[in-house]
């Protein structure tokens, strides 16, 4: 997990401490990071997703 390139891609795209579903895929799509990478560097860093596509998160 490259972590750097997910932080860059999180400030450029304005996320702070909530990741809606929907824009982690977009920003999986967009700057070519896969989408468990950045569930792991959410985990990590406690960002919380919300608006699940599948319900798995609140």
């Amino acid at each position: 997990m490259d972590e750097a390139a997910i932080k860059k891609a999180f400030d450029e795209s304005g996320v702070k401490n909530e990741l809606p579903c929907a824009k982690a895929f977009q920003i999986s799509e967009k700057y070519g990071i896969p989408k468990l990478d950045i569930a792991k560097y959410c985990n990590k860093h406690k960002v919380k997703i919300r608006k699940c596509q599948l319900g798995c998160f609140g």
